[in-house]
């Protein structure tokens, strides 16, 4: 419900003035009244037909997600030395563990935290964490 909320929050700040605007707008507020009609049907249907919509709402096609849009083709890892952050880096969303893992010990941050140390251990979290288990 809260992404919704941010969808008409940033429908307000639209002027409807120009073409593209107004176009923007338009299916703005279609896909947001789509979206409150499970939550709220009665409301829903009713702004379906202040939009100037003759069917029912309920019998409208779901809003469909287009796959580009869905997800960050990167993630942030947290960086850590005996579970300390010590840093971030980006990477390739499910990079493989020793890349990751080549990666954090490759960062400045880090290197400095190990100090010639030696690493008793590397936990990679996918998507998450590298975490370097060292003496000392």
């Amino acid at each position: 419900m809260a992404r919704v909320r941010e969808l008409s929050n940033d429908l307000t700040s639209l002027d409807n003035g120009s073409d593209d605007e107004a176009w923007v707008l338009r299916e703005g507020l279609e896909t947001l009244v789509r979206l409150i009609g499970p939550m709220t049907p009665h409301i829903a249907e009713e702004l379906w037909h202040l939009l100037g919509h003759q069917t029912l709402l309920v019998n409208s096609p779901w809003p469909e997600a287009d796959p580009a849009w869905l997800g960050d083709d990167t993630v942030t890892f947290a960086l850590q030395v005996n579970g300390k952050l010590r840093g971030t880096v980006e990477l390739a969303k499910d990079t493989d563990k020793q890349a990751a893992e080549n990666a954090a010990l490759a960062d400045p941050a880090m290197i400095r935290a190990i100090d010639g140390k030696t690493i008793r251990r590397v936990i990679v979290v996918p998507n998450r964490i590298v975490n370097l288990v060292i003496e000392g």
